[in-house]
């Protein structure tokens, strides 16, 4: 019986390139992997893929490659010894690294004629296959157009931009979002441990309280956009109080104020160029040494 699906490469096998590769398998694709521990690879091998002793047999063996390891430079390390095989095919990098390293990943694979695609994945391994698992695209927009379709079995899928550090940028601005959520969550538990709060009384209200802020973001992007932030809803002068004050609580409930204090510096920092009143949307320009 002939085959039409796409023969894909996936060259390394932790647990988002196994996912990866499992999720390729299970929608019919011819998949051939490689990882540097070789036992990492018998589940895959189980299930009808093809395992391979080198990095060079995985690249020569599909059109659409996958790295997904480390890094940029753990990629370009491992791909290096296959350079002459790229051409023609698609390398779609999974590894994390700053925008400007995977620019550079990029030219280097397209120097050596293969069309490139980045991708960022807003999930834990165990999402792929299914909506709740966001993938995010930026490079050549000839290759998404070619697998872009393909590529929907892995999750929400998006292409971004020809750029291909765009995808990069994107993950971490959600990452950032995440992190400033998560940590903040954190910091709130360990003042409410100071009074012997458990997380379980606090979880309730902080998610009834986050969902209400979520509900703020329309109005900061519209002030952030249009570069008015004469009459915001959340002034500068009231959130300097309130960061004033989580701080000097942190110190009384013998908390760490650490992951305030950015934020402080921020807001006063541009207390220095705009009026108490103005929104606090402005530290926007703050962050991008802007007045």
């Amino acid at each position: 019986m002939s085959n039409d699906k796409t023969p894909v490469s996936v060259i390394g096998l932790g647990r988002l390139g196994a996912a990866l590769a499992a999720a390729f398998l299970a929608d019919g694709h011819p998949t051939t992997v490689w990882n540097r521990s070789p036992e990492k690879a018998a589940p895959l091998e189980a299930k009808g893929a093809k395992v391979v002793a080198s990095v060079t047999e995985a690249v020569a063996a599909s059109p659409l490659v996958l790295t997904v390891v480390l890094d940029h430079a753990a990629a370009r390390s491992l791909l290096e010894p296959a350079a002459d095989d790229l051409s023609g095919r698609t390398l779609l990098n999974v590894s994390s690294s700053t925008p400007d390293d995977i620019r550079a990943l990029a030219e280097w694979a397209t120097s050596h004629g293969a069309d490139y695609l980045d991708a960022a994945v807003m999930a834990v391994p165990q999402a792929i296959g299914t909506p709740d698992a966001q993938v995010l695209f930026s490079g050549s927009a000839n290759a998404y157009e070619r697998y872009g379709s393909e590529l929907e079995i892995l999750g929400t899928t998006r292409y971004l931009a020809a750029d291909p550090g765009v995808a990069e940028l994107f993950s971490m601005g959600l990452l950032s979002a995440a992190y400033g959520t998560l940590f903040g969550y954190v910091h709130g538990v360990a003042l409410l441990d100071s009074a012997n709060v458990k997380p379980t009384e606090f979880l309730g209200m902080a998610v009834q309280w986050l969902n209400g802020m979520l509900a703020f973001l329309p109005s900061l992007t519209r002030e952030i956009e249009t570069r008015d932030y004469t009459s915001g809803e959340s002034s500068l002068e009231i959130n300097l109080h309130a960061l004033e004050y989580i701080e000097a609580a942190s110190h009384d409930a013998g908390v760490d104020p650490g992951f305030v204090l950015p934020t402080l510096d921020l807001v006063r920092k541009r207390l220095e160029v705009a009026e108490p009143v103005h929104s606090v949307a402005g530290v926007f320009e703050t962050m991008l040494g802007r007045t």
